[in-house]
């Protein structure tokens, strides 16, 4: 059995990923942050206070490696955390004054990055791309 990576979905996909990561990196890193923590202060942004297993429903990486990037960001003075008053084995997650601060900046660097990659495409296009992600995204979340 023959693999042609251009033929796979995974692989382009990834390919993609690494090349938005990349210039939303160069993008990002004057604001003091990096693009591993980009999805944690996106979902914080939304929602401020929440606990780690909300985070990681939300986002879809590993535990450890949202612990690691939480403890980046705390130690970065991004987040701080709070003894849950519901659970005491659970903490908040908030985010503190400086992290607010960034939302509107690194929003622009990631809506520029979004524009510069999908100017390519035409509206239709770009609409049906979007779309077509959002359904493989929950058609694997499901499994």
């Amino acid at each position: 059995m023959d693999f042609e990576k251009e033929n796979s979905a995974g692989y382009l996909v990834n390919h993609m990923a690494r090349l938005f990561a990349k210039e939303l990196q160069q993008r990002i890193a004057p604001l003091g942050i990096v693009v591993g923590q980009f999805p944690v202060l996106l979902e914080l942004w939304l929602k401020d206070g929440v606990t780690q297993k909300d985070l990681l429903a939300k986002i879809d990486v590993e535990q450890a490696t949202l612990a690691n990037t939480l403890n980046r960001m705390e130690r970065d003075g991004l987040i701080k955390r709070t003894k849950s008053p519901a659970d005491a084995r659970a903490q908040l997650i908030w985010l503190t004054e400086k992290a607010t601060a960034l939302r509107n900046r690194a929003y622009e660097a990631a809506q520029t990055v979004n524009a510069d990659a999908l100017q390519i495409l035409n509206e239709a296009e770009r609409t049906q791309f979007m779309n077509s992600m959002r359904l493989v995204i929950n058609s694997m979340r499901s499994v």
